[in-house]
C-alpha cells in the first residue's frame, strides 16, 4: 500500500485497489517531518466549549456510559427537533431524528437506506470524497455534476438536469467542502425542481451551516418536499466537536427507521457521553459558535487577501474554513504539486484531485489555522509558482 492504494490481492471488497483519501495521506506524509504548516485537514484548532467538557465530566462521574437507543436519546431528539424547526425552518419531531456517529455515518446510513445497488447517486465535482466512498462501499454508481469555478462554484444545473434521468438520489453539499461554496435560495430551489422532475431523493450535507460569512444559509428540505430530502448537520465543526462524533439527520419517517437499522448494523448506537456533549452545546447557548465564526471570518478575509494578491485565487470562499487555491502553473496532477510543496516548501495541503477529477491544477487549504500560519503558507505556495524551491530554514 506504498503508493495509497489497497491492496487488492487480499482485499476483495469495493475497495480492492482503491486510492486512500489524499487528505490522510498527506497527514501521513507529513507526519515524518518536521517544521510543516498544516493545512490539509478539516479540524477546528479551537478547543470544545467549556460548558461541554464540564457536562461530560460530570456525566462520566455519574456512570453515565451505557448503551442508548440506536436512535439516540429522547432527550437530544427534543432539543435538535426544536433546534431544526427554528433554525433551518424544518419541521421535525423527534420521531424524524436520527442522532448518528458523526455526519459521516448519517450520510452513509442516509445512501444506504435510499438506493439499491447499481442505483446512481448524483455527487459533486469537487466536492467531498466521503460520499464517492459511500457510494463505492455500497455498490451505487457514483455521477459527478459539475461545480464551475468561474461561477463561484455554482452547479452546473444543465449538466446536473442531463445526468438526473440515470439517478436516484441527489447529493448536495452547502456550505461547500472543499470550495467553500454556499448556494442560494435561487440555486437550491432550482436543484429541487431537477430533483422533483426526475423523482430523486436529496440528501443535503450541511454540516458547516454554523460557518458562513456573506449570505444566510438556506436548508432545501425548508423550500418544499420535506418527504423527499434527508438533511445531515453535525456539531464536529461549528461547535468545535470533531472527536465527540455526534451527527444526526432529519428525514421522512421511513427512510428515519431505515437508517436507524443501518446505524444498528455499524455502530449500535451513538456515543452516550457524545449524545451529553450535543445537549450540553444545544442548551449553552451559541455565543461559542458565534465567537469562532467572526475568527474564522478574519482567517478567510486574510487568505482571501494573500491569494489574491499572488494571482491564486480560484473563487472567494463565503462558508466554511476552506479554499481552492490555483497551482495549475506547476502542472495539472495535484497529488504531485501537494508533494511538491510539502518536500520543498512544508506546506501540508490537500490534493483537488481528491475531491474530485475537476480539482486538477488546484489544492486545497484549510483555514482552521491561525492567521499568520495561513499568511505564511500561501507565501511559500506563491514561492514555488515563482520557481524558489528553498525549502524554509
Amino acid at each position: 500500500m506504498t503508493d495509497g492504494r489497497v491492496d487488492a490481492a487480499l482485499v476483495r471488497g469495493p475497495l480492492a485497489g482503491a486510492r486512500r483519501s489524499g487528505i490522510r495521506a498527506m497527514m501521513d506524509r507529513a507526519a515524518a517531518l518536521e517544521g510543516v504548516l498544516h493545512l490539509e485537514l478539516g479540524e477546528p484548532d479551537f478547543p470544545t466549549p467549556p460548558h461541554v467538557v464540564e457536562a461530560v465530566e460530570r456525566a462520566l462521574a455519574g456512570g453515565q456510559v451505557k448503551y442508548t437507543l440506536s436512535r439516540g436519546t429522547l432527550e437530544l431528539r427534543e432539543l435538535l427537533a426544536e433546534k431544526v424547526r427554528e433554525q433551518n425552518r424544518l419541521e421535525a419531531s423527534p420521531e424524524r431524528l436520527v442522532v448518528t456517529a458523526g455526519g459521516t455515518a448519517a450520510v452513509y446510513a442516509a445512501f444506504a437506506s435510499l438506493a439499491a445497488p447499481g442505483e446512481g447517486v448524483l455527487i459533486p465535482d469537487p466536492g467531498w470524497p466521503g460520499a464517492e466512498l459511500a457510494t463505492t462501499l455500497l455498490g451505487l454508481r457514483p455521477l459527478r455534476y459539475r461545480l464551475l469555478p468561474e461561477d463561484g462554484y455554482r452547479p452546473d444545473l444543465d449538466q446536473l438536469e442531463t445526468l438526473a434521468g440515470d439517478a436516484r438520489v441527489l447529493f448536495l453539499n452547502t456550505p461547500s467542502n472543499p470550495t467553500g461554496a454556499v448556494h442560494e435560495r435561487d440555486t437550491l430551489e432550482r436543484m429541487l425542481e431537477i430533483a422533483e422532475r426526475h423523482g430523486l431523493v436529496v440528501v443535503a450535507d450541511e454540516v458547516y451551516e454554523d460557518i458562513v460569512f456573506d449570505v444566510d444559509p438556506v436548508s432545501i428540505g425548508s423550500l418544499g418536499s420535506e418527504g423527499r430530502v434527508v438533511t445531515v448537520f453535525s456539531f464536529s465543526k461549528g461547535y468545535a466537536m470533531t472527536g465527540w462524533r455526534v451527527g444526526y439527520a432529519v428525514a421522512p419517517p421511513d427512510v428515519a427507521e431505515a437508517m436507524v437499522q443501518v446505524a444498528e448494523t455499524i455502530v449500535a448506537c451513538p456515543s452516550s457521553i457524545g449524545q451529553v456533549a450535543a445537549v450540553a452545546a444545544l442548551q449553552g447557548g451559541r455565543e461559542p459558535v458565534l465567537a469562532m465564526l467572526a475568527e474564522y471570518r478574519h482567517r478567510r478575509d486574510t487568505a482571501v487577501a494573500a491569494l489574491r494578491e499572488h494571482d491564486l485565487l480560484i473563487a472567494e470562499p463565503r462558508g466554511t474554513f476552506y479554499a481552492m487555491v490555483d497551482v495549475s502553473t506547476l502542472g495539472a496532477d495535484s497529488f504531485a504539486i501537494a508533494g511538491r510543496l510539502l518536500e520543498e516548501q512544508r506546506i501540508a495541503t490537500a490534493p483537488g484531485e481528491t475531491f474530485g477529477p475537476s480539482g486538477t491544477g488546484t489544492v486545497r487549504l484549510s483555514l482552521a489555522s491561525p492567521p499568520d500560519v495561513v499568511a505564511e503558507a500561501i507565501e511559500r505556495i506563491a514561492r514555488v509558482t515563482r520557481g524558489e524551491t528553498a525549502v524554509p530554514a
